[in-house]
C-alpha cells in the first residue's frame, strides 16, 4: 500500500517532500500544503485517510525512535543507516586523527551523542592553521551519521535573532567561526548547558521549546577564534593535524562504514564515567590549545602584570610574591599601562580566582623606582599572594625570551 505523504497537525496540512542534494542524496523534509491543493491532485475523500496529530513535537532517539507521542507529530528525524557488525578500521583511524591523546574520550563523545542524544556535551573546537586537516571532512561525516539532525550554521546565522532552522537539531556545526563580540560567546555558552531556549521564527511569536542541541566549531584561527577566559570550562578545544597521507576517497568510505561504526558505538563500554553536568570533567578535556586560546584571550592589563609579577620572582629568586591592588597599580602606572583599582581587584579576585588576606598583616612589598630597579620593603596590608606556578602555568608565552 502506497505511504500517503501528507499529515495534518492542529488545521494545517503538510507534505513529506524529498529535497535532492548535489551529493545525489535526499533531505526528507516537511512543506506545508493547502487543503485545496490536496483535494484537487486526490479528491476531497483523501482528507479523511491523513493522519492527524494535535501538534508537534521533538524528541530525540536513534534507537528507540517514535513518530508520534500522545497524539504529537515527532519532528526529530529517524537515522536512515541501519547498525550492523562489520568493519570499522577507517573510521577508528578517523577518530584517532581528529582526537588524537583524548581518542577514548573521542569515541565517548560521539557514543553518547548517539546512545543519550539529549545528554549535555561540551562544546568541541577543532582548529588549525594548517589546510586540509579533515575538520570539514569530519563535519560531513556526522553529516552524513545523525543527517537532518544535523545542521551547518554561519557566524551571521548564529548571532541572528531568528533560530527555528536549528533550534531543534542535535548538532549546530559552525566552520570558519570567528566570534568576536562577547555576547556571541556568552550565548553560545548558555546554550551548551541550558535545556531551554526561546525559538523564534520570522513573522511568528517566539515560544519555549525544549533544547539538546550540541555545538561543533571549526576555525582556522587558532589564537583568538572566541573570547574565552582562564576559568571556562565548556569548551574542549583540539588542534587537528596535517593527515600523514591525503585520500581522495576517504569521506566515500568512511561512509561506507557507518552501519558498523554505529553497531560498534551501541556495543562499546564508554571509556568515562558521568562525572559532571556534560559528563567529562575540566580537566579530562583541557588541552594545551585551550590553553592557547585563553592566554591569547588576556587582555593588556593582566599580560603586563603577569610580566611585572614574573620580574619580580626572577630577581629574587622567589616561589611567590605578595602585592596589594595599589602595588600592582603603582607598578602598572610605570608601564604606561592604564588602568584602575576596581580592575585589578576584580582581576585578581574574578580571573585570577586569588583570595586576600582577611586581616592587615605584614609582607614584603615590592617597589619599582624610576630607573626601573626593583626592591622590596616592609609594609603591611591584605595582600594577595600569587605563585611562580600559576604565572608559568598560565603566562608561559610571555615569560619566555
Amino acid at each position: 500500500m502506497k505511504q500517503i505523504p501528507y499529515i495534518r497537525v492542529g488545521t494545517s496540512y503538510y507534505k513529506h517532500v524529498k529535497a535532492p542534494t548535489i551529493a545525489g542524496h535526499f533531505n526528507e523534509i516537511l512543506v506545508h500544503w493547502n487543503m485545496e491543493t490536496i483535494k484537487q491532485d486526490h479528491g476531497k475523500d483523501h482528507l479523511s485517510k491523513i493522519s492527524k496529530y494535535d501538534g508537534f513535537t521533538c524528541i530525540p532517539s536513534h534507537q528507540n525512535f517514535k513518530q508520534e507521542y500522545l497524539g504529537f507529530y515527532n519532528i526529530y528525524s529517524p537515522l536512515s543507516k541501519i547498525p550492523k557488525e562489520g568493519d570499522v578500521e577507517l573510521s577508528l583511524k578517523f577518530v584517532k586523527h581528529i582526537f588524537g591523546k583524548h581518542y577514548e574520550l573521542g569515541l565517548d563523545y560521539l557514543q553518547l551523542l548517539y546512545l543519550k542524544p539529549i545528554q549535555v556535551l561540551p562544546i568541541l573546537c577543532l582548529v588549525s592553521k594548517e589546510r586540509s586537516t579533515g575538520k570539514s571532512t569530519f563535519l560531513k561525516w556526522l553529516k552524513e551519521i545523525f543527517e537532518n539532525n544535523l545542521t551547518y550554521l554561519t557566524n551571521d546565522s548564529f548571532s541572528s535573532q531568528f533560530n527555528a532552522d536549528w533550534a531543534n537539531k542535535l548538532l549546530i556545526c559552525i566552520d570558519e567561526v570567528l566570534f568576536n563580540k562577547e555576547e556571541l560567546t556568552e550565548r553560545i555558552k548558555y546554550l551548551s548547558t541550558t535545556n531551554i531556549n526561546k525559538l523564534e521564527a520570522k513573522g511568528k511569536d517566539k515560544r519555549e521549546v525544549e533544547f539538546f542541541g550540541k555545538f561543533i566549531l571549526c576555525s582556522n584561527n587558532e589564537d583568538n577564534f572566541i573570547k574565552i577566559d582562564a576559568n571556562e570550562t565548556r569548551f574542549w578545544v583540539i588542534k587537528v593535524p596535517i593527515p600523514e597521507e591525503e585520500q581522495t576517497d576517504y569521506l566515500e568510505k568512511l561512509i561506507e562504514e557507518i552501519p558498523a561504526f554505529l553497531y560498534y558505538l551501541a556495543n562499546r563500554k564508554t571509556h568515562s564515567k558521568h562525572l559532571t553536568r556534560m559528563w567529562f570533567t575540566a580537566h579530562q578535556i583541557r588541552t594545551n590549545a585551550l590553553i592557547k586560546l585563553v592566554q591569547n584571550n588576556r587582555n593588556r592589563v593582566e599580560k603586563e602584570l603577569a610580566s611585572v609579577l614574573m620580574g619580580v620572582i626572577e630577581k629574587f629568586d622567589l616561589e611567590a610574591v605578595d602585592l596589594c591592588p595599589m602595588d600592582a597599580l603603582l607598578a602598572l602606572n610605570r608601564t604606561r599601562v592604564k588602568t584602575d583599582l576596581t580592575q585589578l581587584r576584580r582581576l585578581l579576585k574574578n580571573d585570577w580566582r586569588l583570595s586576600n588576606k582577611d586581616n592587615s598583616n605584614s609582607y614584603r612589598k615590592f617597589v619599582i623606582w624610576t630607573d626601573g630597579d626593583i626592591n622590596l620593603i616592609d609594609a603591611k596590608g591584605r595582600y594577595f599572594t600569587v605563585e611562580k606556578s600559576f604565572l608559568t602555568q598560565n603566562f608561559d608565552d610571555l615569560m619566555t625570551g
